[in-house]
């Protein structure tokens, strides 16, 4: 297990132990050259993933009470020993995933931001809604007993890489950060198409448990291929909770793994989203060629690997739809194609074109510029009609990479039908001119029925780190539509709350104590 500039030796961590997995080996692939990446990675075995719960079992109460001030600095040095890697950090991450370089380290940067944001929240003491309703002995007819609530960590949570966001998403990503936060230890899964980033990361999370002086069990990162290790994982009754990014297919196998359970766990499962991007008329008129040039920037951005990719465009239809098409068409037609993340993803993209390619109500309005290397996607605008649209499920579904289709939507009575009939999402997107206001708003319920984030004259490219963030939304963009992956309110899957009746002082929870200092409610 790699720390700082030492090498990457093929092992995972099983708490603060390098462990060389007896399991199905693996290693990265840079999937802009082919070539396979030293060293090979041991995989976990089922008793790896045994020994991992079981230390975080053994870490949950000690960490869980650890003080907020303790925890705070504890995801602060998480985020110092992430910049310390350096350059060997960010080259590892740019061979794993073909990813550029202003690329990796703007994520790397929204990594040591949010485990710092994190640590902000952690020491406000506001995430705990500690709430106190002291006792009324004299209330008539009845006295009222002492009450007082706290939220606490729901116990071990296992975190599932995730493919397009080697850093933020991943290892030391939103999920292990808002777990870490709520005083759950974190046992993860690493992702096998960069196991030497993940070490890279598992080393600097390491360091950090044992800098602070925390139970080895707070952390555990586990290699190899395949599914065995995540259903085992998932399927440990130690682990309480689940954070996943990925695929629809994947989500929903460890959504019944956990379901099946003895004692069922919540997995929070972002999966599959093609955030429509609604074209009003006015918007149009005013601009539709420069609404199009955006869209084809939009659309192209980290090669379309994004889940708030504009996959589809609902445009009511009118003389400046061709405008918008013209200003897509250009600037697609003069892009270049881009280096996928694996061969796997790939080959469904390509899989997906083809289904939009071949279908007889589908036309090609735009290709962007021919592959030059292996694993690269050629962008793609395909046009449809509403009708079509409707009547054809393939053409609902998301595309991971730069493909959109436009639909012509002949007026708001149609929009407002396909709104409704499409599945949940984790954006809408409207362009709107003040012409456009009213049928705006009249569609906006069914809006907020249907994504986590809307947002005017824009795309859901580019997700904002704020308390203010909704990173979810309904089935099937998010398993679970009330919580967000994203931003601060993250935490809040990972919590519980307890609640303590008539408890003396010196049991009580530092934070429920009389005169506390930390953020509560008071109720008279």
């Amino acid at each position: 297990m790699a720390s700082g500039n030492a090498p990457l030796t093929g092992e995972m961590l099983i708490g603060a132990t390098p462990v060389t997995g007896g399991g199905e080996s693996l290693r990265a692939v840079n999937p802009a050259t082919g070539e396979a990446l030293d060293p090979v990675f041991g995989g976990a075995t089922a008793a790896d993933v045994e020994r991992a719960c079981a230390l975080a079992d053994a870490a949950l109460i000690p960490y869980r009470e650890t003080s907020l001030a303790d925890r705070a600095a504890f995801l602060e040095t998480i985020a110092d020993n992430i910049l310390k890697l350096d350059d060997a950090l960010i080259e590892r991450v740019m061979a794993e995933s073909g990813l550029p370089r202003p690329r990796v380290e703007g994520e790397r940067g929204r990594t040591v931001g949010q485990l710092r944001l994190f640590a902000e929240l952690v020491r406000s003491g506001t995430w705990l809604d500690a709430r106190i309703a002291p006792a009324q002995p004299d209330r008539k007819p009845l006295p009222r007993v002492d009450l007082r609530l706290r939220n606490i960590a729901i116990g071990p949570v296992a975190v599932f890489g995730a493919s397009n966001f080697p850093l933020a998403f991943s290892v030391a990503g939103g999920d292990t950060a808002s777990a870490l936060a709520a005083g759950c230890p974190v046992v993860v899964r690493a992702h096998p198409a960069h196991p030497g980033t993940s070490a890279l990361i598992g080393g600097a999370i390491r360091d950090a448990v044992a800098a602070c002086g925390l139970h080895e069990g707070v952390f555990s990162l586990l290699q190899g291929p395949g599914n065995a290790i995540g259903q085992a994982l998932v399927n440990d009754p130690r682990i309480k909770a689940v954070g996943f990014t990925g695929s629809r297919a994947g989500g929903l196998a460890l959504m019944a793994t956990a379901a099946a359970r003895h004692q069922p766990i919540p997995v929070y499962a972002e999966m599959s989203s093609v955030n429509p991007v609604l074209l009003f008329p006015g918007a149009l008129a005013e601009r539709g060629a420069a609404i199009g040039e955006a869209f084809a920037a939009a659309v192209q951005l980290g090669a379309g690997q994004f889940c708030t990719n504009p996959g589809v465009i609902l445009a009511l239809d009118g003389p400046g739809v061709d405008a918008f098409i013209a200003g897509a068409r250009a600037k697609l037609a003069e892009s270049g194609a881009q280096t996928m993340l694996t061969a796997g993803i790939h080959a469904a993209y390509e899989r997906q074109v083809g289904v939009f390619a071949g279908h007889s109500a589908v036309a090609t309005l735009v290709r962007g510029g021919a592959p030059s290397g292996p694993h690269q996607a050629q962008a793609a605008l395909f046009e449809t009609d509403a009708d079509s649209f409707l009547a054809d499920p393939r053409l609902q579904e998301e595309t991971f990479g730069p493909c959109s289709v436009l639909v012509r939507v002949p007026d708001m009575t149609m929009l407002r039908g396909i709104i409704t009939a499409m599945e949940g999402q984790l954006t809408i997107a409207l362009h709107l001119a003040d012409a456009d206001l009213p049928a705006a708003r009249a569609l906006l319920p069914v809006l907020e029925e249907k994504a986590g984030r809307v947002l005017v004259n824009g795309f859901g490219t580019g997700v904002e780190v704020s308390p203010a963030m909704v990173h979810g939304g309904p089935f099937p963009a998010t398993s679970d539509g009330g919580s967000t992956s994203v931003g601060t309110l993250a935490i809040r899957r990972f919590l519980r709350p307890v609640c303590y009746q008539d408890m003396p002082q010196a049991l009580l929870p530092d934070a429920l104590r009389d005169g506390s200092t930390v953020p509560h409610d008071f109720v008279n």
